[in-house]
Formats: structure tokens, sequence, C-alpha cells
């Protein structure tokens, strides 16, 4: 009997993006105490821009399978310089709205991971980062829909827009590494 998935890896990445995801949703009803219990004992900006430095080097620890030569080392800070100014660039947005940059770019990460592994197992997936992007935007559509529900939250397009502008940004950074591994490899091949 053929399991849903393709391999263990599989699962475990679907599983940890079910995690990701519960994580956030469940503390949705929260979210403002908890930043103002922040605020109160921590500079949120700096703890927020902290914690999306912390994603990018867990989304690049997790996600990279071989060591990375000089070109994707290259690209790579590229990738920390495009989140930085990101992040800095968003100036009408709460230091609560940032964290949207690092929370749906960890989902879009693990979504564009497991369709990877999917369709490197055998399995059909058809353009696998356009529709990480799809389901990604999706999924920070869900957010901003239950937050609509619960008392005190409002539906906010601007926040599914930092959702998916998060999305596509690492999903674009993953697409752009790819792009570059494969033409260094076969630079190296020729040579």
């Amino acid at each position: 009997m053929n399991s849903f998935f393709s391999s263990t890896r599989e699962r475990r990445l679907w599983t940890a993006l079910l995690i990701v995801l519960l994580a956030i949703y469940a503390t949705l009803a929260h979210a403002p105490a908890i930043a103002a219990m922040l605020r109160e004992r921590v500079d949120l900006t700096a703890a927020m821009f902290m914690a999306s430095l912390v994603t990018l080097v867990t989304i690049s620890i997790l996600f990279v399978r071989t060591r990375p030569g000089r070109a994707e080392l290259a690209v790579g800070v590229g990738i920390v310089i495009v989140y930085v100014m990101a992040w800095l660039r968003i100036g009408v947005a709460t230091p609560e709205e940032r964290t949207h940059l690092f929370e749906y770019s960890l989902v879009a990460a693990l979504v564009h991971e497991a369709l990877l592994e999917r369709r490197e197992n055998g399995r059909r997936v058809p353009a696998p980062a356009i529709l990480a992007l799809v389901i990604s935007v999706l999924l920070g559509w869900l957010d901003e829909g239950i937050q609509s529900l619960l008392p005190n939250r409002v539906y906010d397009p601007v926040d599914v827009l930092f959702n998916a502008l998060a999305a596509t940004i690492i999903i674009g950074a993953r697409w752009i590494l790819a792009f570059v591994r494969r033409w260094a490899r076969a630079r190296r091949s020729s040579a």
C-alpha cells in the first residue's frame, strides 16, 4: 500500500509546517498581549529583527544539503541583505506586523522544500515554486480570516500582502540559489 508521503523526510517537513502553523494560529488571539508584554521588557523591533535573522539561519541550515560554494555564499549574503532592506523599508508597519516576514518565510520554505522532496521522489508536482507560493499565500490569508473571527482582532489586507511578500522573497531566493548551484556545478564540470 502506497503512503501519501513520498518519504520520511517529506512527512517530517509537512509535520514541521503543521507545528509552525499551529503555533502561529494559536497565538493570534493573544498576539497583542504578547507584543505588549515584550514591549515592556525588551526592544520589540530588535527582538523581531533577531528572530528574522534566526529564521533565515534556520532555513539555510535545514534546507541546504551541500556545502555552498563562493557563488552560493554571495547569493546567500544578497538574500540576507534583501531581508534586512525589506525589514527596514516596511517603516509604516508595527513590529508585530513585521513578524509576518519571518513567520511566513518559514512557512513558505517548509512548503517549498516539502514539494521539492515530493518531486525528487518521483511524485508529480507541477511548478513547485509557484505551487508553494500559492499554498503559502492561502495559509497567510487563512491567518487573516481567523483573525477576523476573533474579538479585538481585524482582517487586514496589508497583512495578507506582508505574508505574500515574505513567501515571495524566500521562494524567489531559494529558486535563485538553486539556479546558482546548478550553474556553479555545470561550470565546475566543464572546467
